[in-house]
């Protein structure tokens, strides 16, 4: 269905720093991909994260400080705020379902039933999902807005594949003003495998009535990147921004309401205040994405364009 072709011929173009690709459609990650990885995740996981440790001191338990970062692969200031995040770890490429399953088992470890470590991990959720519907700490990523901009002008049609639950998604898309942009939204609960397999990528390539090949992939991890080339994808483009560089307000509401009481900062203090076991992940973005076509620092390096066939 290649509708996108005009009366001269000319085929929409994805233009890179590394050249160019005829493309009918491009899959968009969500997270540090469209919206900036650290003002949502950064302050989730923060709020999350105090407030765990606080139910398990409820409980008379205590959480090691030292692990608490390398629980969800987050990179942590002397203050606790979080500021970057492991590209590779489970809070850049997990489920949520990943992720409580994660902080469940560590109630377990610690000594909680599994029935009683679910319950906590799940109170745990609703708050720190309910004080992001309050603050919708969001911000798009530099140029995003002009790129999707310039793909609607050529008619291009373009989709969302994220490891997020759609319902979730579809409200952080909300947040951004961006959802009218895409034709079709992807989560993790649509399909039976998630990245780095191709599922998601497949299914929205039926969605958009185009085939795999005519479709680039644009993300900020490397199991976007697999999905890619999984999925036969014409290009897969890594985004390797620094969001350590970013990161620095993006979780101040989402801190002001996990830490709003005295006894909540004096939580947030103890609890995150420790640095963290990772340190900033600073290896060449090639590293950190291997199996990338292409990488770009941000969207001002990606332009579309038209090429006559």
């Amino acid at each position: 269905m290649n509708y996108q072709i005009q009366e001269d011929g000319s085929m929409p173009t994805l233009i890179t720093p590394h050249g160019e690709h005829s493309i009918s459609a491009i899959l968009f990650d969500k997270d540090g991909t469209l919206l900036e990885f650290v003002s949502l995740w950064g302050s989730w996981g923060e709020c999350f994260l105090v407030r765990f440790s606080r139910q398990l001191k409820e409980h008379g338990l205590e959480f090691p400080v030292q692990h608490l970062a390398s629980l969800l692969g987050t990179v942590h200031d002397a203050e606790g705020r979080i500021i970057d995040y492991d590209r590779n770890g489970p809070l850049a490429m997990g489920t949520m379902n990943d992720l409580y399953a994660i902080l469940s088992w560590q109630g377990y470890l610690l000594g909680l039933s599994w029935a009683e470590s679910m319950e906590l991990t799940d109170r745990c959720r609703q708050e720190a999902d309910a004080l992001m519907e309050q603050s919708k700490p969001v911000r798009p990523l530099p140029g995003l807005l002009h790129f999707l901009d310039g793909c609607a002008a050529e008619g291009i049609p373009l989709a969302v594949v994220t490891a997020d639950e759609t319902a979730a998604a579809e409200n952080h898309l909300r947040w951004l003003g961006i959802r009218g942009y895409f034709s079709a939204v992807i989560g993790t609960d649509q399909v039976e495998r998630g990245k780095p397999f191709p599922d998601m990528a497949l299914l929205a390539c039926e969605r958009l009535g185009i085939q795999p090949a005519e479709a680039a992939v644009i993300g900020d991890t490397n199991g976007d990147m697999r999905m890619a080339k999984a999925a036969g994808m014409a290009v897969a483009i890594g985004i390797a921004s620094n969001a350590a560089a970013e990161a620095a307000p993006a979780a101040a509401t989402a801190r002001l309401g996990a830490t709003s009481s005295p006894a909540g900062v004096n939580a947030a203090a103890t609890v995150l205040a420790t640095g963290s076991s990772r340190a900033a992940d600073t290896r060449p973005a090639r590293s950190l994405l291997p199996d990338a076509d292409c990488l770009v620092q941000s969207y001002a390096e990606l332009g579309i364009g038209r090429i006559a066939r």
